[in-house]
């Protein structure tokens, strides 16, 4: 069995790199960090590039592409540190397009998969993110919801109801309150929001659809975290090279050298795992939520050690504002807790 990329897929995320390179470039991210705004330019040329509906049916215009080729835009992004709704807009098409009734799809899909339109979901309530922990019920939602991605943005929310059902609750809908949160990576803001009395429409299915949804979640966070942490090995490298001490590249120093090495040993043999859960979660049902949970585990774990062990061989300057490296880290914390942080993903595989 071959789980090697095919000449489509690496020109397809070649392709998604150079974009980056020109879109989202050093300068351009700190801009975008420093303001901690949705950055709608950044986000209309993604959809222009079919991001935004890689994964929606072509008949509503999108890709109909498999986690996988998913997982590889979320790697790019992750390698980028790329701000923008691309997960959770994701995972709200991906809700509608799996439960919705013919008439939700046309009303939404068209418009989600050309970026018009931004949608997210709500999963979190307290500290549990998956269906057995939601409570909210009833066609009129009272309670809240917890660290919901871009919400402030978004035009739609797919929200999660006790039981594992999911409803649609539209942007300005009444008793519908959004309140900033004070979340670490700047890049993806997270919001409370509270519903008191407010309208939502059902989406068809129920529990089924919702725990894959969240396997889904799992693997694009896995991906991104992949693609942070190469991002930091290739910046500790490049820091090495040119940083001198005592007259040479500090590079030379074998305790570099070995910390350099060990970083990469970490996150290269990694790629696989995400690899793997993403097939399964396409072809493999029965593994699907196993390998999603130990990819979102592991890689967010390793992301975490890695960021870190980068602002260590970077010294004082990679604890500032100024360095990209803070970035960095600051998102492998988010990748680290959002949806269920490791050691919730590890209880997860041993039930």
């Amino acid at each position: 069995m071959n789980f090697l990329l095919s000449p489509e897929q690496l020109e397809f995320q070649s392709t998604i790199q150079r974009f980056l390179d020109d879109r989202c470039s050093s300068t351009r991210l700190h801009q975008l960090f420093d303001s901690a705004q949705h950055d709608t330019q950044l986000w209309a040329a993604i959809s222009e590039m079919g991001l935004a509906g890689i994964a929606l049916p072509e008949r509503y215009g999108g890709s109909a592409m498999e986690l996988i080729d998913v997982a590889l835009v979320a790697e790019s992004l992750g390698a980028r540190a790329t701000p923008g709704p691309f997960l959770g807009h994701t995972l709200a098409g991906l809700a509608i397009a799996w439960a919705g009734s013919d008439e939700q799809k046309d009303r939404w899909l068209p418009a989600l998969a050309s970026g018009e339109l931004v949608a997210t979901v709500a999963f979190a309530e307290g500290t549990g993110w998956q269906p057995e922990h939601w409570s909210l019920s009833g066609d009129l939602l009272t309670g809240r919801k917890s660290h919901v991605l871009f919400a402030a943005d978004a035009d739609l929310l797919v929200v999660g109801l006790a039981g594992g059902g999911l409803m649609l609750v539209e942007k300005g809908a009444h008793g519908l309150q959004v309140t900033a949160e004070n979340a670490i990576d700047r890049t993806r803001p997270l919001a409370t929001v509270s519903f008191d009395n407010t309208p939502a429409e059902l989406l068809l299915a129920g529990a089924d659809v919702a725990t894959r949804l969240y396997d889904a979640a799992l693997v694009l966070l896995a991906a991104d975290a992949f693609g942070g942490a190469s991002r930091c090995v290739e910046m500790a490298v490049e820091y090495a090279r040119i940083r001198e001490q005592f007259g040479q590249p500090i590079g030379q120093f074998q305790a570099i050298k070995h910390q350099l090495a060990n970083m990469a040993v970490d996150i290269e043999p990694a790629r696989g795992l995400y690899w793997y859960a993403a097939h399964a979660f396409d072809h493999i049902p029965a593994d699907a939520a196993r390998y999603s949970a130990l990819a979102k585990a592991h890689l967010a774990d390793r992301f975490l050690q890695v960021a870190r062990d980068t602002v260590e061989v970077h010294g004082g300057i990679g604890y500032t504002w100024e360095c990209d490296v803070q970035i960095y880290l600051k998102r492998a914390m988010f990748d680290f807790a959002f949806m269920g942080n490791p050691t919730s993903q590890r209880a997860r595989i041993s039930l």
